[in-house]
């Protein structure tokens, strides 16, 4: 609880959980300038992509992923949660094929959700970390 100088503590707000389930989520995207590729370079490369994810998902240090459909934004390709730290997460994303090549770029970042209201049953164990929010 933080406090106000002139009234005392300030009150938590109530439409913030007391605990947080925060996990590291990657969303790949389509940058602007991704070189061109023939067709069949296309198929190869979206193949070597999808085998890269899936022996991250197959090791346990991606928990999720697939693509989007319906966005208004027709840039953003895809999201995985990862089951490690965001700086993991880059340095894993950067291995990926796709965007060795420069045909995806990602975005990483830390998502917190209500304590509880996920859960991954394929993972095999606990996925992301229980925080609370700062009193700040």
């Amino acid at each position: 609880m933080t406090t106000n100088p002139r009234s005392g503590p300030i009150p938590r707000d109530p439409n913030i959980p007391d605990a947080f389930d925060v996990y590291t989520v990657v969303v790949l995207r389509r940058p602007a300038d991704a070189p061109e590729m023939s067709d069949e370079e296309l198929d190869a490369l979206q193949a070597r992509h999808l085998a890269y994810r899936a022996e991250l998902r197959r090791q346990g240090v991606v928990v999720v992923n697939g693509p989007f459909d319906e966005q208004t934004d027709p840039s953003y390709r895809g999201i995985s949660i990862f089951a490690c730290d965001t700086a993991e997460a880059a340095r894993l994303s950067d291995g990926d094929p796709s965007v060795v090549a420069g045909r995806l770029a990602y975005d990483v970042l830390e998502w917190w959700v209500s304590a509880g209201s996920l859960a991954f049953p394929l993972a095999g164990r606990p996925v992301g970390d229980r925080r609370s929010m700062p009193d700040d």
